[in-house]
């Protein structure tokens, strides 16, 4: 009897542990892709704006820059990211912290929409993307 509720139990949890959630970090630094470090900020009432860029292929968007931290990984497509000095080319499946207060563009260099998820973390109510002029 012992033995057979013994076995019941072994079975019911290792099922539960075929089913239980997993996670992985997909980034985690203290540096933009640029290889500097992110500003350290306080924030009064801190907002969350999550967005979806979608960029066509061979399209190639503003120079801009961003105030506030932001990073997003790119769900499909490729998308090339250019600074002044540097360039970075990520892929479908590939995350970016992006630079901050650094002007900057993105362009689709691929053959397919280049579609990413965007997060920011600002003050309530301020600009997440500044166009340059």
């Amino acid at each position: 009897m012992k033995t057979r509720i013994l076995l019941s139990l072994t079975l019911l949890l290792t099922s539960l542990s075929l089913t239980a959630a997993t996670s992985k970090d997909l980034a985690k630094t203290t540096h933009s892709w640029d290889g500097q470090p992110l500003p350290s900020f306080h924030l009064k009432q801190p907002e969350i704006t999550i967005k979806e860029v979608i960029v066509e292929p061979g399209e190639k968007l503003p120079w801009h820059h961003h105030p506030v931290i932001n990073t997003g990984i790119l769900l499909s497509g490729e998308l090339t990211v250019h600074t002044k000095d540097k360039s970075i080319t990520i892929n479908a499946g590939d995350t970016l912290v992006e630079v901050v207060n650094t002007s900057h563009y993105g362009e689709n260099t691929g053959n397919e929409p280049a579609r990413v998820i965007i997060f920011y973390v600002a003050e309530k109510g301020s600009k997440v993307t500044v166009l340059d002029h």
